[in-house]
């Protein structure tokens, strides 16, 4: 509550003589909150408050100010010392809503490929040294997060040393497919949750982590999302449209498509893996157990993805040896 009045007093500075009412929005899975504040004349805004001494804005207003090509929200006024905006509100609709809402698969897809739109043209802008890139260090770290947080905390298995060879085989298969790919901007999240349903074009939502990395990435959290999951065809068409307008378009993608894909698949299983890994994090040492069960999702995708391939025998025999076959589920109590 302190926040909240303190965040109602900046508000009260940066829009004086407007009398507004601040009503909760959203939650991010870090320290994060979101209001929105409606003005008596019916405008309004959202206000970002970010405690300091947990994060910073700072990233924020970097990567917002990078990310010209793509629809992002305006800061009209933002305060690093306090850890607080004044966005642009793009709206109550995020995709998620919207795909949820109507199930049928021709507005799934046309929602979609106007996402895929707006992350070609966020490729395009692309440019070197702008950004951190997202090296093998990071994925690494990022990969990391299974045993250490899902195995480990989740399941409350100690791996054994045949276990941990099939893991380090794993990692060993996985990082050097990833690493080669050709290098873009990379949202990190870009997720129907993260995407907003406007008049225009797709609002972005939530890119402060962006990186310099792997092109396949996003497309990855766009048709491998941990809150929606589709059939193998409609995505497999999805990213052959994709890979299409992304040569079209001049982007650097492999010209073969079988290796693209090959490359969505190996870039998929590192999200994968991670998104397990932070999702149970989030559970045992933060108290959020909001994502916790869409863990069983992301087991879902890599034991598809692990059968398909076999250099990626040892993962799909560790995730079987170690939650059961595709049927065997593993019990949440909330």
């Amino acid at each position: 509550m302190q926040r909240e009045t303190t965040l109602k007093k900046w508000l009260s500075l940066c829009y004086p003589q407007q009398s507004f009412n601040l009503s909760f929005a959203a939650a991010d899975a870090d320290f994060r909150r979101y209001f929105r504040a409606t003005f008596s004349d019916g405008n309004s805004v959202i206000c970002m408050d970010a405690p300091p001494d947990k994060m910073s804005i700072a990233p924020y207003i970097k990567v917002q100010n990078l990310f010209h090509a793509v629809k992002v929200p305006t800061i009209y006024y933002a305060d690093e010392a306090l850890g607080f905006m004044a966005l642009e509100d793009l709206g109550h609709t995020p995709y998620l809503a919207a795909l949820l809402q109507d199930q049928r698969p021709q507005v799934h897809k046309l929602l979609l490929l106007e996402a895929i739109d707006e992350l070609i043209n966020l490729q395009l802008s692309s440019q070197p040294e702008k950004l951190p890139v997202y090296d093998q260090a990071i994925l690494y770290r990022e990969m990391q997060l299974f045993p250490d947080w899902f195995i480990n905390k989740e399941l409350n298995l100690p791996l054994t040393p045949a276990q941990n060879q099939l893991w380090q085989q794993t990692v060993d298969t996985i990082l050097p497919k990833i690493t080669n790919q050709p290098l873009v901007y990379v949202h990190r999240d870009f997720i129907v949750r993260n995407i907003m349903l406007t008049q225009e074009r797709p609002g972005i939502l939530d890119f402060q982590d962006a990186l310099y990395g792997p092109i396949t990435y996003d497309l990855v959290s766009l048709l491998r999302d941990a809150f929606i999951e589709w059939e193998e065809e409609f995505v497999l068409d999805l990213v052959i449209r994709y890979w299409e307008k992304a040569r079209a378009a001049g982007l650097p993608v492999r010209t073969d498509f079988d290796q693209f894909y090959h490359e969505f698949e190996m870039m998929g299983v590192q999200r994968h893996l991670k998104v397990a890994g932070i999702f149970a994090r989030l559970y045992y040492r933060d108290g959020k157990d909001k994502y916790r069960g869409e863990i069983q999702r992301f087991l879902h995708y890599l034991r598809k993805t692990s059968r398909r391939y076999h250099e990626l025998h040892s993962l799909h025999r560790l995730i079987t040896e170690l939650t059961g076959t595709e049927e065997t589920q593993i019990g949440y109590s909330f």
